[in-house]
């Protein structure tokens, strides 16, 4: 490719090593895991909206989980299902679209942490202080920790990616299934990146921090509480509840644990691919499954309405 082209700001993305004979059972099987995955998250919406039973803080707060599922999986797999069936020297992109990838793939992780923090607390003060807890979890307060989760994450990113692309380019090459800020970073040849190498480095200690630390010393509150009380059967419950959220945020933060580490090993770049799509497809895919149908009330409100559409099939 030449100079003229990078220029007109196309890029060349290196996307999956897929031979032509496995391209289209790839391709089957990464489509039957959009389409469950967009099914799952839209369908615990809509229930949770609808069924009047299902209106309490806990659920409206754990839409924030797959409404940012949908919107991190839609905006990766139906590009990389087309690059699958496309010839590699055939996939392009232009820097516009990279960037607006770039910046969608990120702020879907950054929520991923933010959303399950709000849950976390939620659940804090559902167990540690319950007779207040209509008193604090109030609609407002459900707006106020939803905005405060999207808000800080769309801050953030906004400063990772606008950092980056003040860089000038000498390459056009995105080393990776799709864009992100690392690829992004890597399209340019300057020396003076110091700015931001401490600000990336910085700011996902700090979401890490935060992330890690919140969950450990609310369950950990939480943990302790229950072996203070007497009531088994709450005690069951809660620790039920939290073991959900928990299993949601090691699944989370292992696949993204996984895909920042391989970042910093070019001789994995496979494993890296690979482990970059694995975080967009197996927390939005385990999450409902995981946290949806392990909620008791979740779980009643979705048997019943199976077992009505069966009724009226026959």
């Amino acid at each position: 490719m030449d100079n003229g082209t990078v220029t007109n700001s196309i890029l060349f993305v290196e996307g999956l090593k897929v031979t032509p004979q496995s391209s289209y059972p790839v391709f089957i099987l990464l489509l039957l895991v959009y389409v469950f995955t967009m099914g799952c998250n839209i369908g615990l919406i809509i229930l949770i909206s609808t069924e009047r039973n299902l209106n309490h803080p806990m659920h409206f707060l754990f839409c924030n989980l797959p409404v940012n599922d949908i919107i991190g999986t839609s905006v990766i797999l139906p590009r990389l299902l087309q690059d699958i069936l496309r010839e590699p020297s055939e996939r392009y992109m232009t820097y516009v679209e990279c960037v607006f990838q770039a910046y969608v793939t990120h702020i879907f992780a950054t929520v991923s942490h933010t959303s399950l923090m709000i849950m976390a607390y939620d659940r804090y003060v559902a167990i540690c202080n319950p007779l207040r807890y209509t008193a604090i979890m109030t609609n407002k307060m459900v707006v106020k920790l939803s905005a405060l989760a999207w808000g800080l994450s769309v801050l953030a990113v906004s400063i990772l990616i606008g950092l980056t692309v003040r860089l000038s380019r000498c390459r056009y090459k995105i080393e990776n299934p799709f864009c992100d800020n690392a690829s992004l970073f890597k399209l340019s040849c300057e020396d003076s990146v110091v700015i931001n190498n401490l600000y990336g480095l910085f700011s996902t200690v700090i979401i890490l921090t935060f992330s890690l630390g919140s969950v450990f010393i609310t369950y950990g509150k939480i943990v302790a509480v229950c072996r203070s009380r007497k009531n088994k059967t709450l005690n069951s419950k809660a620790i039920k509840t939290c073991g959900t959220h928990i299993a949601a945020y090691i699944i989370m933060f292992v696949s993204c644990a996984t895909m920042v580490f391989l970042h910093r090993f070019p001789e994995y770049s496979e494993n890296r691919k690979l482990a970059s799509i694995m975080f967009h497809i197996v927390p939005p895919g385990l999450n409902p499954l995981v946290y949806g149908l392990q909620t008791k009330e979740i779980r009643q409100k979705t048997v019943k309405l199976c077992c009505r559409n069966k009724v009226n099939v026959k």
